[in-house]
């Protein structure tokens, strides 16, 4: 109950957005790997900076 009014950290967001983006490029690896493959380095820059932190 008491996490409803925490704030996420810089990291958690980070760390949603690369598992969304690594979805959202194995989806497209099905369809279209040129797409695929620029999901792949976005994702990967995301980790990047998630190991900066």
């Amino acid at each position: 109950m008491f996490k409803l009014f925490k704030k996420k950290t810089e990291k958690e967001k980070l760390q949603e957005k690369y598992q969304k983006l690594m979805k959202e490029a194995f989806e497209l690896s099905k369809i279209d790997r040129s797409k695929s493959d620029s999901k792949y380095a976005e994702a990967d820059a995301i980790q990047q900076q998630i190991d900066a932190l």
